[in-house]
């Protein structure tokens, strides 16, 4: 495994900082211009060659060549999951090329301001107005020829399998904060199939991308109140207030099990099933009823991944929820797990108490989180929820030292209902 976040760059600082309750949220800096008081960036990660690990002469000179191809969010996946293949001890030409397949999942990748504000002011006339008559000479003339593969969303998929030769499945999954289920999901599904022995799966986002930010702003539920910026995101609180955007990064390696037995392979644990749904109300009327479609498919995907796995709500350790820390968005996950899990006080926790929304990079590394927990078999806190909140019918775990259980289920949902599950739980085990 492997993390790009506001916790780190690496397994033990990420665990460090979630067995210590520290947050990564900090307050935006004058200079950096944003509009927002506080934000979780991922600070230790630069862009630089050294944050990506320790790679072979050759890799290096190859990825710090293609990092002029790369927006941030493709960088910071890169980044981890060079992390994830040395924490796997995989090196280039160790396995079968034909049967190692990649499937990354991210947020939409948007352009930065820098890359064409020369081609835009190349365009405005003597009257101060923007003529788009002269934008195909212009201004197309000011843009660097090969612009847009930094921002596609396909490339971070593509720049894995390329600098690692992994020539098997290579997809791209742009489901937001629900994609780490499909991502999952279809790699355990390739790999059952006998498509490929192993797969390298993750996420990536950012939500500090200055357009996304004033979008979020306006459609969605940010905090902006005056407090200590560690006590900002607060998932299941009674006086939550809003999510903390953020940006991070996470990879993981799944192989079947007889593949990483052969290999000798250090194993965290086993996906037993990954799965995605949308439920879309479907008739065009004011008054669209988002928060009933959220509920209902994270409510369904909840049951449809039990369905499928042959898993009983009873066997699961813990749930490492969604927890937005939004008014709405937690009360429907709250209820959505009630609706599933009864009366059975399943311990919930929310690692975006700690960072924030990664958008689609929360999956991976929320997941990572909770299988450091399986691991050490002890659940980290929802920090800042103090306030039970009647709404929320679940039980948030307050306190360190609450057993994290044999399984868990990492609960995903995007801001257009889309909802995703995955469970996993330790090896070994029937």
């Amino acid at each position: 495994m492997g993390v790009t976040s506001p916790l780190g760059l690496t397994l033990s600082s990420l665990w460090e900082s979630l067995s210590e309750g520290k947050s990564g949220v900090r307050a935006c800096l004058p200079e950096e211009r944003l509009p927002l008081p506080y934000a979780a960036f991922a600070d230790e990660f630069k862009g630089d060659i050294d944050d990506f690990g320790d790679l072979e002469p050759q890799l290096k000179k190859t990825i710090r060549k293609g990092l002029k191809l790369m927006s941030r969010e493709i960088q910071m996946c890169i980044a981890a999951t060079q992390r994830a293949l040395t924490d796997a001890d995989i090196t280039y030409g160790q396995l079968d090329p034909e049967r190692v397949g990649t499937s990354i999942g991210s947020d939409y990748i948007l352009t930065t301001t820098d890359e064409f504000l020369d081609a835009f002011k190349a365009c405005f006339d003597d009257n101060g107005q923007f003529d788009f008559g002269v934008w195909g000479n212009k201004g197309l003339a000011k843009m660097t020829p090969l612009w847009q593969l930094k921002y596609l969303s396909n490339m971070a998929s593509c720049h894995i399998a390329i600098y690692n030769d992994f020539r098997g499945v290579c997809s791209s999954i742009t489901l937001r904060e629900a994609s780490i289920g499909a991502t999952v999901g279809e790699a355990v599904h390739n790999i059952k199939s006998g498509k490929a022995d192993v797969m390298v799966v993750g996420t990536t986002g950012s939500r500090l991308h200055p357009v996304k930010m004033v979008q979020a702003i306006r459609t969605e539920q940010v905090a902006d109140d005056d407090l200590p910026p560690e006590t900002v995101s607060r998932p299941f609180d009674r006086e939550r207030q809003g999510m903390v955007l953020g940006e991070g990064s996470g990879s993981l390696i799944l192989e079947s099990e007889e593949h990483a037995k052969k290999r000798g392979a250090k194993i965290y644990g086993e996906v037993v099933g990954g799965t995605y749904l949308a439920h879309v109300d479907r008739i065009l009327r004011p008054g669209y009823d988002l928060a009933f479609c959220r509920r209902r498919a994270l409510a369904q995907t909840l049951s449809l991944l039990l369905k499928r796995t042959d898993v009983s709500p009873k066997s699961i350790g813990h749930i490492n929820a969604h927890g937005l820390s939004c008014s709405l968005c937690d009360m429907d996950e709250a209820h959505a797990i009630r609706d599933v899990f009864g009366d059975r006080r399943v311990p919930v926790t929310a690692a975006k108490s700690y960072f924030g929304n990664l958008g689609a990079g929360s999956g991976a590394v929320e997941m990572i989180a909770s299988v450091l927990a399986l691991r050490e078999n002890k659940l980290f806190p929802i920090l800042n929820n103090v306030m039970g909140d009647p709404d929320c019918p679940v039980t948030p775990v307050r306190e360190f030292g609450v057993a994290a259980g044999d399984s868990f289920i990492k609960l995903c949902v995007s801001p257009q209902a889309q909802a995703s599950a995955v469970l996993i739980r330790k090896a070994g085990l029937e």
